[in-house]
């Protein structure tokens, strides 16, 4: 399993809802979620098979944006 952090711009709960379809469409997370409290609005995603470039694909279809800061 992997664990891979990224700093977005999801900002509030009505930007996680719109995030969480998106997310959840893809195979393989495991699960994730996204520290509103943090300065970097962290999202940590627990994963087995999908790479940080779907993530970051994915978030910016729905329109936000995610950068890579660790993988584990």
């Amino acid at each position: 399993m992997n664990t891979l952090k990224f700093k977005t711009n999801v900002k509030c709960g009505g930007c996680i809802a719109t995030v969480t379809p998106h997310l959840n469409q893809l195979k393989g997370i495991i699960s994730w979620n996204v520290d509103t409290t943090d300065p970097l609005k962290i999202m940590t995603v627990e994963t087995e098979e999908i790479s940080a470039e779907e993530i970051t694909s994915v978030m910016k279809t729905a329109g936000y944006q995610a950068e890579l800061i660790l993988s584990e």
